[in-house]
């Protein structure tokens, strides 16, 4: 056998399985589904792993998502690499919003000030993702604009309490009214049936 196919034979061998990236919440890490039986195949102990995450994360709000890298050893012990929270939920939080928009680039979910989307990107460029990209704080501004098109998030120059006020009640009202058209288009064949 040539050294060649013998090296080959190395490489296909390296398992690049021993990684498990996830989205736990912080301080809600449990033996259920998803994370338990992922953990569970690759013979890591639930338990221990969720008391483990849970008490790294008891300094956080409960609730916020954190992205988690799990290095699993060949003796089935790991070790535990915490991220920043996303990006979609820094966007979210500052735009006062749970979720995004539904229709996303017919409607405006919310609004973010340049100012919010800048301080995110000081946060976010010291994860590990843009820092070993070497990214600059300007491409990581570029991703997060990114991130907020996608959610319906307006980005604008300077936002007031008032403005923002005022165009989320302008939201309430019209998602209230798109969703009693959306009732009485659904019952209106129901009603011509009988």
């Amino acid at each position: 056998m040539s050294k060649i196919s013998k090296v080959a034979k190395a490489v296909k061998k390296v398992d690049a399985s021993n990684v498990i990236r996830a989205i736990v919440r912080s301080g809600q890490a449990t033996p259920g589904p998803p994370l338990g039986p992922i953990l569970g195949q690759r013979g890591i102990p639930i338990g221990q792993f969720c008391k483990d995450f849970n008490e790294k994360t008891k300094e956080l709000k409960e609730g916020i998502p954190i992205p988690i890298k799990i290095h699993v050893k060949p003796d089935r012990t790991y070790d535990l690499k915490l991220g920043q929270p996303t990006v979609s939920y820094f966007l979210k939080q500052a735009a006062g919003l749970a979720k995004g928009a539904t229709k996303t680039g017919h409607e405006t979910a919310g609004l973010v000030s340049v100012r919010a989307v800048y301080e995110i990107a000081q946060v976010k460029a010291l994860d590990e993702c843009f820092k070993m990209r070497n990214s600059s704080l300007e491409s990581v501004v570029k991703s997060i604009v990114g991130s907020a098109r996608s959610l319906g998030i307006q980005i604008v120059n300077d936002l007031s309490a008032d403005e923002y006020r005022l165009f989320m009640e302008q939201r309430e009202e019209k998602l209230k009214a798109e969703a009693a058209a959306e009732t009485a288009a659904a019952e209106a064949p129901l009603g011509k049936k009988k």
